[in-house]
């Protein structure tokens, strides 16, 4: 949804608030603003569009000071034009508010207002935050005392950050579901929704919990929990750099993070498998074989891609569990009152650790008893949180908003639990040894793979005036073709749809004629040859027929109009590789078609609100 920076300290705040805005930019970017506090008042300069609209209006109009906030915007209450655009101010507009979320009660609490004489002056439900502390403060509370009153009266999900122009050098932040991040300085401290935008000043952070807020000053940062009693909570030290999250030369950050992937996969395993003894080990995720053994089944809760390796994740824990693995989406799981209790483990998968949906269905499932796992790219984000154990997939900042990295780490994870299962069910060293070193050697893999890279730019070219894309694969390759698809969808704007092999004559068939590309998944698995049949019934109506498939396989060569070979790897593994030239054909493609795609329409990074 939007993105959110707040700072205080000494330094011309202006570059720090642009420069946190271009790094939260992935969360929304239907307008953005910023308010900086000058010693007489407060200044706002707000602008339709992306970001750069907004940078050149500051260009025009020059702004000074040491303290202030932006914010980028996903729209949801009002059109996304300026007068919408955050930050918004209360009548005497010395209040200025930010937020990310939905106040679900604006509407009889602007009501409520506008009967005590407040003016409205745009559509959104955020305004209301403003007006609700001026008319606390007529009253006369203080700033600080107005908040925390105004806070117990809002219904929703929010991360809001606040000033008063009167109080300079106070910036109070408060959250109730979407992310809020407080950064630590030297004489600054700095709010945001991530930590990417923090990253240039410090590393330690604070991540604030469901119902708290801080108060923040230069010097210091105060949390306090729902019931206004002071949290002393530890800031946690966070390892990435500030390069890490810079396109590094690359054209975007989408290509490089697909580019990235062999680093992320290897520091996903690095530390936690140990060939020698054949055995896996994780930090923060520890079950005896008697604990394991009391589980009759395990749910996946995610959704968008994260749902995607949830479905191979079922593949790969079934087989190692031999229990019963549902996967469900997270905006349907919580509604459907599902069937657990305290024999069951939840998974839940989640890149940011904040999805809104996700979280709701762990929580949920928490209540009922059951025991949670978290396999989340964010060190101390909400999911975390709630867990008995986690599995970080050490991705590093993911910025594009099609996930890449995000994904391929979370097959990986996926792959190492199985392994930890089997082993905690006491299978042969030897086995699980053998599937640790093929694992050791994807990293290389899949760096051979991506040389591969023109080859998959020529193919765009000659594809990428298609309408419709049909992808294609049984069994652990059905959800990479889901996910083939959507990256499709997501940064190329061409309806594509995936299915698997086998349900083609049960409707999809229908499509193919010879103006629909169908991009199949067909390495050597137990169901190659009937893959190889359903892809002849597509040429035979004329498909246009792209195979990714092993290296030195001939025989798709004869029929296929283009192959995209790839490095051998036993069959769990193969999703890793496969997805990898879809993600560039997407991209390659949506390029060509002049797509932004960094910033695809319509989309955000991290959905934290339902």
């Amino acid at each position: 949804m939007c993105g959110i920076i707040g700072y205080v300290g000494n330094r011309d705040v202006v570059p720090v608030l642009l420069g946190g805005l271009k790094k939260l930019e992935y969360r929304g970017y239907d307008s953005a603003g910023i308010a900086v506090v000058n010693g007489q008042g407060v200044d706002v300069v707000r602008a339709e569009g992306k970001l750069t609209n907004l940078e050149n209006k500051l260009a025009e109009h020059e702004l000074k000071g040491t303290f202030g906030m932006g914010h980028t915007r996903w729209a949801t209450h009002g059109k996304p034009n300026e007068n919408n655009a955050h930050p918004h101010r209360d009548c005497t507009g010395d209040i200025v508010v930010i937020h990310n979320g939905i106040i679900e009660n604006f509407l009889p609490l602007k009501q409520q207002l506008q009967k005590q004489g407040h003016k409205f002056t745009t559509e959104t439900d955020t305004e209301v935050v403003a007006h609700l502390i001026e008319e606390k403060m007529k009253g006369g509370s203080k700033f600080v005392e107005a908040v925390r009153a105004s806070l117990k009266e809002l219904d929703g999900h929010y991360a809001l950050v606040m000033i008063n122009a009167k109080e300079p050098g106070t910036i109070i932040a408060a959250k109730q579901g979407p992310p809020l991040v407080l950064g630590l300085g030297d004489g600054e401290n700095i709010v945001a929704s991530d930590v990417a935008p923090l990253l240039a000043y410090t590393r330690d952070i604070i991540y604030l919990e469901d119902g708290e807020y801080a108060i923040a000053n230069d010097k210091k940062v105060d949390v306090f929990s729902q019931d206004d009693k002071p949290v002393n909570r530890e800031p946690k030290r966070i390892l990435w750099d500030a390069v890490m999250a810079e396109k590094e030369g690359y054209r975007h950050y989408m290509l490089k993070e697909i580019h990235e992937q062999a680093r992320a996969v290897r520091d996903t395993f690095n530390g936690r498998m140990f060939e020698e003894s054949g055995e896996i080990y994780f930090n923060d995720l520890q079950f005896t074989p008697e604990e394991w053994a009391k589980f009759q089944r395990v749910h996946i809760v995610a959704c968008g891609t994260s749902w995607h390796s949830a479905l191979v994740g079922k593949f790969l824990l079934e087989e190692a569990a031999r229990i019963p693995i549902e996967v469900d989406y997270g905006s349907e799981y919580r509604y459907r009152n599902p069937i657990v209790d305290e024999n069951t483990l939840v998974i839940g998968v989640t890149q940011s650790g904040e999805t809104a949906d996700t979280i709701a269905g762990m929580q949920e499932a928490k209540k009922k008893g059951a025991r949670l796992i978290t396999i989340c790219n964010v060190i101390g984000s909400a999911a975390t949180r709630m867990s008995d154990g986690i599995i970080y997939t050490n991705a590093g900042p993911e910025i594009g908003v099609a996930s890449t990295k995000a994904f391929t780490t979370q097959l990986v994870a996926f792959y190492l639990l199985a392994l930890y299962v089997r082993q905690l069910r006491g299978e042969n060293k030897d086995d699980i040894r053998y599937a640790m070193h093929e694992l050791s050697v994807i990293p290389h893999k899949i760096e051979t793979l991506l040389k591969q890279e023109k080859h998959i730019e020529q193919l765009a070219n000659k594809y990428h005036r298609a309408q419709d894309f049909l992808f294609l694969g049984r069994g652990v390759h059905y959800p990479i073709a889901l996910e083939g698809a959507l990256k499709m969808k997501e940064i190329s704007y061409i309806h594509a749809e995936g299915y698997p092999a086998g349900e083609m004559k049960h409707g999809p068939i229908a499509l193919i004629d010879e103006n629909l590309p169908v991009v199949a998944v067909a390495t050597h698995t137990p169901v190659y040859d009937k893959v190889v049949s359903n892809l002849q019934e597509t040429k035979a109506r004329d498909g246009k027929l792209i195979v990714i498939c092993d290296e030195g396989d001939e025989e798709m060569k004869k029929f296929a109009d283009d192959v995209i070979e790839i490095p051998w790897t036993i069959e769990p593994l193969q999703p890793i590789l496969a997805v990898i030239p879809q993600q560039l054909l997407a991209y390659y493609i949506a390029l060509r078609r002049g797509c932004d795609v960094d910033q695809p329409r319509n989309l955000a990074k991290s959905v934290t609100v339902e």
